[in-house]
């Protein structure tokens, strides 16, 4: 019982310094508050692991919206989404979203995606 309540605290502790950090100035591009925000969500819930939350949040960050038609019908999405989650959803874990490191990577697969369609 103790240690789920250490873990619990630590994990709010967590989301305050991603949230705090942004609002600080750290991080102003939206694609890494919905990451982060997003991941910490996703790994608090039982059941989830690191690398579908890291996944899952890439995916709907990277393309927020409902418009899921219009994204199939673009090369660009394939692109971005494939490059993305192959590539980028290792820097997380449990403790860290590691939200830098994944916008820089999930930037550098939309430049590279750009480039070719």
């Amino acid at each position: 019982m103790e240690r789920s309540k250490v873990g619990g605290v630590l994990m709010i502790c967590l989301v305050m310094g991603v949230l705090v950090g942004d609002s600080a100035g750290q991080s102003t591009q939206p694609f890494t508050q919905c990451f982060a925000v997003c991941f910490v969500s996703c790994v608090l819930t039982p059941g989830n692991d690191v690398s579908t939350c890291a996944t899952k949040c890439i995916s709907s960050c990277l393309f927020p919206g409902p418009s899921k038609s219009l994204k199939l019908k673009d090369p660009q999405y394939f692109c971005k989404l494939g490059c993305a989650t192959s590539l980028c959803t290792n820097f997380s874990t449990k403790d860290d979203p590691a939200k830098e490191k994944v916008g820089s990577c999930v930037s550098s697969c939309s430049n590279t995606c750009i480039k070719k369609y």
